[in-house]
């Protein structure tokens, strides 16, 4: 498990899938402090490692990642710790519009395609 501390590329991501799930990459991105912890088995593993690091729960939204897909497929909004009804989640994926684009723009922020 390790939290983003610098830009990586999707062909690092890819490598990453290969040494886990073949084509996937687990993550959570805490969209408060813009922050991405990547590689591990669970998303509740990923959100307790952000969790010690001072992430606030609320902020933590889970997601997988493709890095042999483009565009919309290269995020998959699905994870079991987005069910939170209290914050009007009812479902694994994550259903406020705001939430969903400020994920997609950290995910930008913190890994570029090259080439």
């Amino acid at each position: 498990m390790e939290i983003l501390g610098k830009v990586i590329t999707v062909d690092k991501l890819k490598s990453i899938a290969e040494n886990g799930f073949g084509e996937m990459v687990k993550a959570v991105v805490d969209v408060d402090l813009e922050i991405i912890a990547i590689d591990a088995e669970l998303h509740s593993d990923l959100e307790a490692f952000c969790l010690e690091r001072d992430s606030k729960q609320k902020s933590l939204w889970g997601i997988n990642y493709y890095p042999e897909m483009e565009g919309e497929d290269f995020i998959e909004f699905d994870s079991m710790i987005n069910i939170r009804p209290s914050q009007g989640n009812n479902s694994r994926g994550v259903e406020d519009e705001s939430i969903h684009k400020r994920i997609i723009e950290i995910t930008n922020k913190w890994i570029k395609r090259i080439g």
